[in-house]
């Protein structure tokens, strides 16, 4: 038997992972308390989601909570050495959201994922483990490149490395702000490439830029395009915080992204590191994608700039995913951020008229 172990299997990568993997063979076991809704609120629940993905017959849910170590425990030690992958998307995700709560962003994010990995260590040491990390642990160094404001976002100057591709996996994590969100995302990083390093494990951390789709219970402190496309077809107003809305985020579609994990389970490496985002095939600034939804929506946004930024925000962050394709060759972005926008709203639209 054959099992993948999902983390935050309701959300939405978690989600995306599940399905792909079920329509593989994986027995595929799922582990989500819905913290979403105790994060965000009530529109934010992924228990939508959960009542979907028990329709799958490889599907086995388990609603615990990634910080109790013996209820993780349990899970790993029920299926052991069946699990051949571990892909841990839980956690807290929101920098705004981390600073209210500092003790249970950092408990999810780090004290969480080093409860995944010793299990995986303990019960199924050859299992691929993969991780979502952020582009986060890069803090708002980014911030300090060869900008130039345009008319509709901001741009690396040309003559930067860095602006054919867009950022690297060279640039530091010191002497940076990341919010405390970005911390304790980078204390999870770290831990999964020292497991892989220090004790042979095959972990891959990928960190994302903006990840995104139409399973996305978009929230206003996560779910950038998700919770735009919401309001805009609510009627409701949206916030821009600072940078004029012209800052801009590669965004990845999470089938592109789930792809991205099995074909690092297929030839997995030891403690890799991969940016992983939509990379110059399909970014956006917030400006043009409210442009965009308008123009797929067919209805006009109601918005408002505010002139503070959110603290460690990135103005301009594109992914080098070079590396990545490089390595394994023929994956590639196949959701521009047009596909992406018009698959929300569809999606939305849909939740929308069933409520």
């Amino acid at each position: 038997m054959s099992v993948a172990l999902v983390t935050g299997s309701c959300g939405l990568i978690g989600s995306e992972s599940v399905r792909y993997l079920a329509k593989l063979g994986f027995v595929v076991v799922g582990i989500d308390n819905d913290m979403r809704k105790f994060f965000f609120g009530e529109d934010a629940s992924t228990n939508w989601v959960r009542h979907e993905l028990k329709q799958i017959d490889e599907y086995e849910h388990h609603s615990i909570d990634i910080r109790d170590k013996r209820d993780v425990e349990r899970v790993f030690a029920e299926y052991g050495s069946d699990i051949n992958l571990v892909i841990h998307t839980a956690a807290q995700p929101s920098h705004d959201w981390a600073a209210s709560d500092v003790i249970t962003d950092f408990t999810i994010n780090a004290n969480g994922t080093l409860n995944l990995l010793e299990a995986t260590r303990k019960n199924c040491p050859d299992a691929v483990f993969i991780f979502t990390s952020t582009n986060k642990v890069y803090g708002d160094l980014p911030n300090d490149l060869p900008l130039n404001e345009l008319e509709t976002r901001w741009e690396i100057d040309t003559s930067h490395p860095y602006h054919e591709r867009g950022i690297d996996e060279s640039m530091s994590i010191d002497q940076s702000k990341h919010s405390l969100f970005g911390a304790s995302k980078a204390a999870a990083d770290l831990l999964t490439q020292e497991y892989g390093r220090y004790f042979g494990m095959k972990t891959g951390t990928f960190r994302g830029g903006c990840l995104t789709g139409p399973a996305h219970s978009g929230a206003k402190l996560h779910g950038f395009l998700s919770y735009l496309v919401k309001v805009i077809l609510t009627g409701e107003e949206y916030t821009i915080f600072g940078y004029k809305g012209k800052q801009v985020r590669d965004n990845i579609h999470s089938g592109d992204l789930v792809r991205a994990f099995h074909r690092f389970y297929e030839d997995p490496g030891v403690g890799e590191v991969y940016n992983i985002g939509g990379g110059r095939y399909s970014n956006v600034s917030v400006l043009e994608a409210i442009n965009l939804a308008e123009e797929i929506t067919g209805k006009k946004a109601r918005f408002t700039v505010s002139e503070e930024n959110r603290s460690g925000d990135h103005i301009w962050y594109i992914s080098d995913i070079s590396k990545f394709m490089n390595r394994y060759a023929g994956w590639g972005i196949t959701h521009d951020i047009t596909d992406i926008i018009t698959a929300i709203a569809e999606e939305t639209e849909r939740r929308l008229s069933a409520r």
